[in-house]
C-alpha cells in the first residue's frame, strides 16, 4: 500500500475515496479511529491509501481532478 495523501478533512477524504473509486480504484483511509479516539481535535491525520500498482493512476486522476497531493 502507498499513501497518496494525509489531512484532517473527513469530506475530501470522502470525495476523494469515491473519485477513485469510480475509476475502479479502492481506496483506504487509514487512522480514521485513532482520530476519533482522540477526540477529533485534528491532532492525528488520516491516511488515503491505494495498493501499490494503483498509485500512479490515482496520483494522475486525483492532479486531474484538481487535488493537490501534498499533506495538509
Amino acid at each position: 500500500m502507498k499513501e497518496l495523501l494525509r489531512t484532517n478533512d473527513a469530506v475530501r477524504l470522502s470525495w476523494l475515496t469515491a473519485l477513485l473509486a469510480d475509476f475502479g480504484i479502492e481506496g483506504i483511509v487509514l487512522d480514521q479511529h485513532t482520530s476519533i479516539l482522540e477526540g477529533s481535535i485534528s491532532a492525528i491525520p488520516r491516511r488515503l491509501m491505494v495498493a501499490d500498482g494503483d498509485f500512479e493512476r490515482a496520483c494522475r486522476l486525483l492532479d486531474e481532478a484538481g487535488e493537490a497531493l501534498g499533506r495538509d
